[in-house]
């Protein structure tokens, strides 16, 4: 019984402030076993009821946060067993900051991940746009969001590019989305009639939408050219680039059948001869 008492009472000294016994080894360890226990049943209660999206989220808030319990509890262990937590901080001081400066990046990510999960600024299944990328959201982690791009490549997005960056939802009012297609037709040509092909051309096209319906706004008396924007409504922005193109041909089609031209930009350039 001495020999397991001695066992157990053996220190591992670190330095003068700072040593631990192998008794208090086995209690952090058991501690930390207990916490263990308990967060998962914690987890199983509280995801229990929540709709499946909910708890994606709080899954992924719970896995970084269990850590932070974790430290708390080891620290508070260490102080009731006595050891100078004080002096464990004092001795690895200058780690501690290298650490943090190099954390710095992941730690920004992560509260920015908090605040989406918070706010739900961003579901999802969500069209966004972000620093010039367009990209389905596919998964949303506290440390990064995944999203698909129109050409199916996969786009990691850091969470702290949301701090820094203006951030567009696409679909934030719903699916439906204002597209629109430019064109600008020569000097002369029959405006009204420029009007009535570019509505025919959008509404010959099986996905634009009936309601609202298409319209055709003048923008411009251009350098050589009326310019033109016909507006029509999609469903299903993320695959616009198809049913433009499509609109596009048709309208070049449309115009060539009735004699209107589109311009190409025109220079005159005027040769002075200098008198002898």
């Amino acid at each position: 019984m001495k020999e397991l008492t001695d066992f157990l009472n053996y220190d591992f000294t670190f330095s003068e402030d700072v040593h631990i016994s192998i008794k208090a080894i086995l209690l952090i360890l058991a501690t930390l076993f207990i916490t263990s226990l308990i967060l998962k049943l914690g987890r199983k209660l509280i995801t229990r009821k929540l709709p499946n999206e909910d708890k994606i989220k709080f899954i992924s808030l719970f896995s970084y946060g269990k850590w932070f319990i974790y430290v708390i509890i080891i620290l508070t262990t260490f102080h009731n067993i006595g050891i100078n937590v004080t002096a464990i901080f004092a001795a690895s001081a200058a780690l501690l900051v290298g650490v943090g400066l190099a954390l710095q990046t992941l730690f920004q990510d992560i509260i920015s991940g908090v605040f989406i999960l918070i706010d739900q600024s961003v579901h999802v299944g969500d069209i966004i746009e972000l620093d010039g990328k367009v990209g389905r959201v596919e998964e949303i982690t506290l440390r990064t969001t995944r999203a698909v791009t129109i050409d199916n490549k996969v786009l990691i997005i850091p969470n702290h590019l949301y701090l820094t960056n203006s951030l567009y939802n696409w679909t934030e009012n719903g699916t439906e989305t204002r597209e629109n297609v430019l064109v600008g037709v020569a000097y002369g040509s029959d405006v009204q009639l420029v009007k009535k092909l570019l509505l025919q051309a959008a509404l010959n096209h099986p996905l634009v939408l009936k309601e609202p319906e298409p319209s055709v706004l003048f923008i411009n008396f251009g350098e050589s050219s009326l310019d033109f924007k016909l507006v029509f409504t999609l469903n299903n922005s993320f695959e616009s680039g198809k049913p433009k193109s499509d609109i596009r041909f048709e309208i070049d089609e449309l115009f060539r059948k009735h004699n209107i031209s589109i311009p190409f930009p025109q220079r005159d350039v005027h040769l002075f001869q200098k008198k002898q």
